[in-house]
């Protein structure tokens, strides 16, 4: 244990082994996150939040093949980044009520840094639709940019997720 922080057993030994990972939460942490109302909100406006992506994907992508269609397009956009600004907002709470910190705690620093990227092209998309700034097609790339940041950062979720959940019964077995 080096801190608070519990590292599960992995098995390697001697000098040039692998450093055990680090434990994404501590017993107090986890049990924040269990009991929290946000870890429930995170939970479902995630994939809500998806499934509307999915949609708006598919609308964004008919737009610039077809050059039709651009008003449903901005709006599953525009949708979608509400969306995102209102996942942004509950996951921070829930940061400060796990971690103790609004954002950037240690363990999704770097989630947070690349949300901060999503947040950024998302924001310049409104910018450029309600500032009438470039072309529809430059507004069009500039969301598909942003879901593209969104992918990766999603994915960066489901990983944090998949450690998590693979970490709970090595730290159920060091804590008990």
């Amino acid at each position: 244990m080096v801190g608070d922080r519990t590292y599960p057993a992995t098995g390697a030994q001697g000098p040039g082994a692998a450093k055990p990972a680090k434990a994404l939460y501590t017993a107090a942490e986890r049990k924040r996150r269990d009991e929290s109302r946000w870890t429930l909100v995170q939970g479902l406006l995630a994939p809500l939040q998806f499934l509307v992506f999915l949609i708006s994907v598919a609308l964004l992508l008919r737009y610039l093949a077809s050059g039709v269609g651009a008003w449903a397009a901005d709006a599953s956009i525009v949708a979608k980044t509400l969306l995102l600004y209102t996942i942004m907002i509950t996951g921070s709470i829930w940061e400060k009520v796990v971690f103790g910190r609004w954002l950037f705690a240690e363990a999704f620093f770097w989630e947070d840094v690349f949300s901060m990227l999503v947040l950024a092209l998302h924001t310049g998309y409104l910018v450029m639709l309600f500032g009438g700034i470039g072309t529809v097609e430059e507004r069009m790339l500039v969301a598909l940019a942003g879901y593209a940041a969104y992918v990766i950062n999603a994915g960066q979720f489901l990983l944090k997720l998949r450690a998590a959940r693979l970490q709970a019964p090595a730290l159920t077995a060091t804590t008990a």
